[in-house]
């Protein structure tokens, strides 16, 4: 259970690092634009006549800070998709579409309450009793203030019902909606609930947030030690961003009034008080006071302790040594990158991480007491506390403190690791075993480490169907492409005479259809789960071409299939009218100038060409589902006969247009009652063919078509019927 739950923070942590991307561009942007549009800072430096409001270098520095700006406005969405993105398993791009739904159905669920609460008045005001910055709008809507954790809520939340669910199998009338077309669907529904808990749940969380921020800050400087040490000292666990993500971005670090606007979270503080710099005398050290230390020991401190290590080498390993602990101290210096050094002696010698952990925590502390407030996006570099410290003038900052700290720093660095390195033999860069290769260590590592002694997990049981899939289109080499549609496992093949089309319908596919190297499996709409456990199978599978043998067993399969077939009784004991749906000229579905239909791939039945506006209902019965497009519309008689109605060919195309639906999903409907509208005129102009048509998608092996109509047909009229022996 515990190296569960290791596991499932490690991935959460990772998962913060897509959203925290951004931040360094925005901060470039947000810094360089307000720094340099800053009545002041132009005053200062005498750049009026470059940078005054005015000139063209004024109106892109002004664009650069609103970008910015934008970014950090923004967070809770941002993160939401990353979250949802790195959580996710397989097919994340759905996860990331379904993180932003289930986002914004949140936050409408929250309005809605807040409105039927009397919270927010019918002008769109807020209410005088509502306690203020308690409500914000978040991308236009007003909702809770609920900051950052509002958009990890909505990932988390959304990648646990996207893994759950990507895969899922429904019933055949349902079946389109399966697999990853679930995910948005289940995650609107959950989020519509979970906004309505949120109204009543979150001022009580609020409160808790508030008090835990409170008692770090009530803490004053033993707080900041103790935030400081826990944070580094969480860097080898990959935990550290779980740690301090929430201090950076929600009340936890804090809330301050900037501008007229109620500002959380230490990161998001500074940044607002950088855009209206004009107005702050000196940012919050109490806000930069959860990264304001990392300047101390990333550019000085750590810098220190790779001088250490490189003295500490043997002579014959210096040379090698010195070049690799350069360039990790000089990206540490310039970025705050510091795992090339951090992991380096850790690996090797846990007590010299121990001594940095302590160094580094109470760095934190000493910057929040001597009321040093450099903000930073990422790390703490010496880019950052370029943009954010030095440009910002020592007045409004403190930056000239970090200096004499950090000279005290770099010695303290020095002389306890080159005392403990020599004391204890510790095996540092340079001071290897001769048959050892000096290098940095990196977290790969550490995590190999980790895992040496460990057996390898057994091989989880083969997919057999994506096995033979894979089989049939010649194998994993053969294949460049897996994609689908809504009935149709869409391949494209390197080698087009290694498909096996007896093999592909051997795996439960109803045709196979080719087009130059395109190949086409047609399987119905639980399409989309088996391209996912297709697509995972490939990750692992061979990269070789198929044998040719493999297509003996399927030909077989397919010869003794036949055989039972033609045991069948020919007693017609059950006949079911089907009548058409549309008014024009009804033909057998032979004539359909799609392969897939006419070689009754998809099911059974005949073709109309419309010559009437209204697709009507053939027979009473229930709308199972209206595709997205509109083209095409499943539909269940009170029989329980399952049937397609498909306007055109390739009609999917028009994205809809042409198509007005007239009914919904599991709506019950009449004999002869519209379902569809169509604009034959645009329709005859931009469709392939108008020829339609209208299949049974589920017949029985003792069950057959017996075309009835050919020629001119009115809806509701006999069609064709199923004759069942």
């Amino acid at each position: 259970m515990k190296d569960k739950i290791f596991g499932v923070l490690q991935r959460v942590g990772r998962s913060f690092m897509l959203p925290i991307a951004i931040l360094p561009v925005a901060g470039l942007l947000l810094g360089i634009g307000s720094s340099f549009t800053n009545v002041t800072t132009i005053e200062t430096y005498g750049l009026t006549a470059i940078l005054g409001e005015g000139t063209l270098l004024h109106a892109l520095l002004t664009i650069m800070s609103r970008v910015g700006s934008a970014v950090f406005d923004n967070l809770p969405l941002i993160f939401a998709i990353g979250v949802a993105i790195g959580m996710a398993k397989k097919e994340k791009e759905v996860s990331a579409l379904s993180a932003v739904i289930a986002y914004f159905v949140m936050n409408t669920a929250i309005n809605a309450m807040l409105t039927l609460n009397g919270k927010i008045l019918d002008d769109g005001s807020i209410a005088k009793d509502v306690l203020e910055g308690t409500i914000t709008s978040v991308c236009g809507i007003q909702s809770l203030q609920m900051g950052v954790f509002g958009g990890i809520i909505v990932g988390l939340g959304v990648a646990a019902l996207h893994n759950k669910f990507y895969r899922i199998q429904l019933p055949n009338a349902l079946s389109f909606f399966g697999g990853t077309r679930f995910v948005p669907i289940i995650s609107t529904i959950v989020y519509m609930f979970v906004g309505i808990l949120m109204y009543f749940i979150w001022p009580a969380v609020q409160n808790g947030i508030y008090a835990l921020g409170g008692l770090v800050t009530g803490s004053g400087y033993v707080g900041t030690l103790i935030f400081g040490l826990i944070k580094r000292a969480l860097i080898p666990f990959g935990l550290h961003h779980v740690f301090y993500m929430p201090f950076w971005q929600t009340s936890v670090g804090g809330t301050a009034e900037v501008a007229g606007q109620m500002v959380q979270g230490g990161q998001n503080i500074f940044f607002a008080q950088l855009a209206d710099s004009a107005n702050i005398t000196h940012f919050s050290a109490d806000a930069t006071r959860y990264f304001s230390g990392e300047f101390i020991f990333m550019i000085f401190g750590l810098p220190g302790a790779a001088l250490a290590m490189y003295q500490c080498a043997k002579p014959e390993k210096k040379k090698a040594a010195g070049g690799l602990l350069l360039s990790a101290a000089l990206a540490c210096m310039a970025t705050g990158i510091t795992e090339p050094l951090e992991f380096s002696f850790l690996f090797v010698a846990p007590a010299l991480f121990a001594v940095q952990v302590v160094l580094a925590g109470s760095a934190y502390m000493i910057a929040h007491m001597l009321n040093i407030a450099v903000g930073l996006t990422f790390s703490g570099g010496f880019l950052d506390f370029f943009l954010f410290g030095i440009l910002q003038g020592n007045a409004k900052t403190s930056w000239v403190r970090v200096i004499p700290v950090g000279i005290i720093y770099f010695f303290l660095y020095y002389f306890i690791f080159k005392f403990m390195i020599k004391k204890f033999n510790f095996k540092t860069p340079g001071r290897e075993d001769d048959d050892t290769e000096t290098k940095l260590y990196t977290k790969a590592d550490v995590n190999a480490k980790k895992e040496a002694g460990k057996e390898t997990r057994a091989a989880g049981p083969e997919d057999e169907v994506s096995a033979a899939i894979t089989r049939g289109l010649g194998g994993k080499k053969n294949i460049s492409d897996v994609d689908c549609c809504a009935t149709r496992l869409r391949c494209t093949v390197i080698e087009v005479d290694r498909v096996d089309d007896a093999l592909l319908k051997a795996t439960g596919a109803t045709g196979v259809v080719h087009k130059g190297n395109g190949v086409q499996v047609i399987y119905g709409p639980n399409v989309t789960v088996i391209k996912s456990n297709l697509e995972d199978y490939l990750e692992t599978a061979e990269d070789t071409f198929a044998e040719p043998e493999q297509s003996e067993a399927s030909s077989q399969a397919k010869e003794a299939k036949k055989a039972e077939d033609e045991k069948q009784s020919d007693t017609v004991k059950q006949r079911i009218v089907i009548s058409s749906p549309i008014t024009g000229t009804a033909a057998d579905l032979a004539t359909a100038p799609d392969d897939a239909f006419a070689q009754k791939m998809m099911g059974d039945g005949a073709v109309v060409t419309p010559e009437d506006a209204y697709v009507c209902a053939p027979e009473d019965g229930e709308v199972a589902f209206v595709f997205d497009t509109k083209h095409a519309i499943g539909f269940v008689t009170d029989s329980g006969v399952s049937l397609l109605i498909h306007v055109g060919i390739d009609t999917v195309k028009l994205n809809g247009e042409g198509f007005e639906a007239l009914v919904e999903n599991g709506q019950k409907v009449k004999k002869g009652e519209p379902m569809l509208k169509l604009d034959l005129e645009y329709l005859n102009a931009n469709a392939p063919s108008m020829v339609s048509p209208i299949l049974c998608t589920e017949l029985e092996e003792n069950q057959s078509i017996r075309l009835i109509a050919d020629g001119a047909v009115k809806a509701g009229e006999p069609l064709f019927e199923i004759e069942v022996r």
